[in-house]
């Protein structure tokens, strides 16, 4: 796998964290630079997925209009 450097300003207190993270964990900090990275990245990936699948339902009209939602949920109050 081929890499590439790069160079990001961070806040000194979370610079602190990650070497802190390192010396715990026994990892370079690189390491869980790019742990973190990856993880950010798979979130921000998976909440576009989803908003394209709502968008999508919303043109396909699978939707639950305001009302419908204020009654059931005005139910579950009546229920206990």
């Amino acid at each position: 796998m081929s890499t590439r450097v790069v160079t990001a300003h961070i806040p000194s207190e979370l610079a602190e964290q990650i070497d802190q993270l390192a010396v715990r964990l026994d990892r370079p900090k690189g390491w869980i630079v790019k742990q973190a990275l990856t993880s950010w990245v798979a979130l921000e990936a998976k909440r576009e997925q989803l908003t394209r699948e709502g968008l999508a339902d919303v043109d396909a009209g699978r939707v639950v209009d305001h009302a419908s939602i204020n009654d059931w949920a005005k139910s579950l109050d009546e229920s206990t």
